[in-house]
């Protein structure tokens, strides 16, 4: 265990004086093909399931939303922002620049388990990029793309880049102890958060609530969430960054939260409305993926089984609780489903993880108790909603600043922002 969180930090080398990691062609071809997986989940699995979402006369917009996002955080990833949360410390919150365009960076050099820095850079680089693009889905329908762009620059930079410095990069929060394993925090709270504040800065869409907004395509967004279930083993299991047993358990704990949280979903439909519906069968997987992404390498079954079901649980009346209590738009639930089961993943990560996978041989503070852990969990929760929502905020306004505001105008957003801001339609009907 000691050897594999070392690996995180691409410092198993200096950790053990003389031993140089060996090229392991095993753990090179699943941490190449885990990164082709969660690639996989953004331009195709999270763009199909939000566009599926969308009204007709925006899904070409918001597809385009997902995938200009991947590409824009790629690059930013390679320019600087991978520097800034794997760079050496600073003050705990973020890493150094020595990293910049990759300097310093070998194609040969090597990570402790034995595969290349270059597949540990492009692996974490898709974290990053579909982090950003979970926080479209609570603004789609109103925003200018220009806008939109700016913000994803500045928003990787400015906001995921820390936040994964703190929890992975060896900030104060990875040394304080907190446990998640593919990105509770990092991911999911951090990127629904900033699509709430967003949403709520731009404001409604036009009719909302009363207008109702049906779907383009139920089936799309379906499509979506298989693509995104199927992408998810690459997102947890590849965290372990080795082809072994703790990856196997996080691949078997991914797809059982999953589908236990659909099932949920289902039953709770057919409890409100008497009819359950494909959209929240989707919804409901997607929340328990979200929900057990923290704990995947930590837990066995039971925990498994009990965090996919909160999941369902947070997700489906966080979605009621925001857009029915406090009247948010947040259009495609990006921070219902996203936010609120990482939310309760995090903290449960703390009741759940078995101190053999999460605590034994780790240099991580050992606490000695349930309690310890739980505590560092709602810590790094806290911390992480507190900068998220301030620093968000501030990059939103000045990305509106300099695109002349965030907001389409009202003929424009009638028109829909297929056509006119990209001069393009969806569907040719």
């Amino acid at each position: 265990m000691l050897f594999r969180i070392l690996s995180l930090l691409g410092i198993a080398s200096l950790a053990f004086a003389g031993d140089t990691p060996k090229l392991d062609s095993g753990n090179t071809t699943w941490m190449m093909v885990a990164t082709a997986f969660v690639m996989l989940m953004t331009p195709a699995g999270l763009a199909l399931f939000y566009a599926g979402m969308t009204r007709a006369k925006n899904t070409l917009n918001t597809y385009m939303m997902v995938f200009s996002a991947y590409a824009v955080a790629t690059v930013v990833w390679i320019f600087w922002a991978y520097s800034l949360t794997f760079g050496d410390d600073i003050a705990g919150v973020i890493g150094n620049l020595k990293h910049i365009f990759l300097n310093g960076i070998n194609y040969t050099d090597l990570e402790g388990s034995g595969y290349p820095s270059y597949v540990f850079i492009a692996f974490q680089g898709t974290f990053a990029a579909i982090t950003v693009a979970i926080a479209s889905g609570s603004i789609i329908e109103r925003t200018k793309f220009s806008t939109w762009l700016l913000f994803v620059i500045l928003w990787v930079t400015f906001v995921y880049a820390p936040v994964a410095h703190m929890v992975w990069g060896g900030g104060f929060l990875y040394n304080a102890g907190a446990l998640d394993f593919a990105g509770g925090t990092v991911v999911h709270m951090n990127g629904g958060l900033a699509g709430l504040i967003a949403a709520i800065m731009i404001g409604k869409r036009k009719g909302f609530p009363k207008t109702q907004m049906m779907p383009s395509s139920v089936i799309l967004t379906a499509l979506g969430a298989a693509l995104l279930w199927f992408g998810w083993f690459g997102f947890n299991a590849g965290s372990e960054f080795a082809a072994d047993e703790v990856a196997g358990s996080a691949f078997l704990m991914t797809n059982f939260a999953a589908a236990a949280a659909a099932v949920t979903w289902i039953i709770l439909e057919y409890i409100k409305y008497g009819k359950p519906t494909l959209l929240g069968a989707a919804s409901g997987a997607v929340a328990g993926l979200v929900a057990i992404t923290p704990a995947a390498g930590f837990v066995n079954v039971v925990g498994a089984l009990i965090i996919g079901i909160g999941g369902t649980i947070a997700g489906f009346f966080g979605i009621m609780l925001i857009k029915k209590v406090f009247k948010i738009d947040d259009s495609l639930d990006a921070f219902g489903v996203h936010f609120t089961a990482g939310l309760w993943g995090a903290i449960a990560t703390g009741f759940f993880a078995l101190k053999e996978l999460a605590w034994d041989g780790s240099p991580l503070k050992d606490h000695g108790d349930r309690l310890g852990q739980i505590w560092v969990q709602i810590e790094s929760v806290a911390v992480t909603i507190v900068f998220v929502a301030i620093m968000t905020a501030i990059v939103l306004k000045v990305a509106s600043l300099l695109t002349g505001g965030a907001r389409v105008n009202e003929e424009e957003e009638i028109e829909g922002l297929d056509s006119t801001e990209h001069g393009e339609k969806g569907f040719n009907l």
